[in-house]
């Protein structure tokens, strides 16, 4: 019951812009895009999407300090995608720490950082790509300031983490002053608190930043081209700044509470930033949906592999997650 309550806001926000979808597209319409899509590009966009999962494989695992094999890194980051398409709360990104912590000398709390830091430079990226394409695109003026906003929140969070990571032992003491009053605060909080400085620590090494952000940069280039060719390939009149500011719109529709894998929210975005572009509503769905349908099978045919290789469910894994975190709780 409780985990339904939490899940209420995503629901009610994906359901409404579903139905919304729904009564503004004429569904007729999006099957004809589909029939006059160029198939030929979409085949080149699935290949890229796979080539890109496996430049994000090294990117984590740049961060990892190349602590795991690339195999096991590559592998559990599809299986953290699959679950964050179907298990709520993006428990995908808690999924992957745990599985890699099990194929590696590795802990939980060393990996857990290294998302963290992950996701927070994809914020990063995506409110500079966005901020960088909204000028030319007449009516979506007021977009460019909520991308700079959500980037310069972002940005603030990454220096944070930095200066934790520089200033480990200061941190440590502050937080043991501050919960001294609370033994099981202390206790439970600080044996986490000293993992996740340590998995920090990644940031203190000036080569492997430069490298993760290298393969950073790289990594949203790939997708930039990525998104310019699905749009191409529906219309033949798209630019590149079409891919940027399509995929800027897509990423913070992903990071609005939603029913897992963004349904409703991501086609809400993403289309919507694509029906700004090009006036036709029908044919940006027609994109989007077909966005997820090679999220969903790029991801699945990965994920799905490795956890049948590890003999491991997805409603497995929830519940260890689940036991997982009881377990913290009552060791702490």
């Amino acid at each position: 019951m409780q985990t339904l309550k939490k899940m209420l806001p995503g629901l009610l926000i994906s359901l409404t812009l579903i139905a919304v979808i729904l009564y503004f597209v004429d569904l007729h319409a999006v099957a004809d895009a589909f029939r006059k899509a160029n198939y030929g590009l979409l085949a080149v966009v699935f290949v890229m999407g796979v080539a890109w999962l496996m430049v994000r494989g090294v990117v984590w695992r740049t961060l990892l300090r190349e602590r795991a094999s690339y195999k096991d890194t590559f592998l559990t980051l599809t299986e953290g995608y699959l679950l964050n398409n179907f298990l709520p709360f993006r428990l995908g990104e808690l999924g992957r720490a745990f599985l890699l912590s099990r194929k590696s000398e590795l802990r939980f709390v060393e990996i857990l950082p290294t998302i963290v830091i992950e996701r927070v430079t994809d914020l990063v990226f995506s409110a500079a790509i966005f901020a960088a394409s909204v000028p030319f695109v007449v009516g979506a003026g007021g977009a460019e300031r909520f991308a700079l906003v959500i980037g310069g929140v972002m940005l603030a969070g990454l220096a944070a983490m930095y200066a934790l990571a520089r200033n480990r032992d200061g941190a440590l003491d502050v937080f043991h002053r501050a919960s001294h009053r609370w033994p099981l605060v202390q206790r439970l909080g600080g044996r986490f608190l000293e993992s996740f400085l340590a998995g920090l620590g990644v940031l203190n090494d000036p080569w492997l930043s430069a490298r993760f952000f290298g393969w950073m940069t790289l990594n949203w280039g790939m997708a930039i081209v990525q998104y310019y060719l699905l749009a191409l390939a529906y219309y033949p009149q798209a630019q590149l700044v079409w891919g940027m500011f399509s995929l800027g719109a897509a990423a913070f529709g992903g990071a609005i509470p939603s029913l897992p894998g963004a349904v409703g929210t991501l086609e809400g975005a993403y289309g919507g930033a694509l029906t700004l572009l090009s006036g036709d509503q029908s044919t940006a769905l027609a994109i989007a949906l077909t966005w997820r349908v090679f999220n969903y099978t790029q991801s699945g045919l990965f994920g799905l592999y490795a956890l049948s290789r590890e003999g491991q469910t997805i409603g497995g894994i929830y519940r260890e997650l689940l036991r997982l975190a009881n377990r913290e709780t009552e060791n702490g």
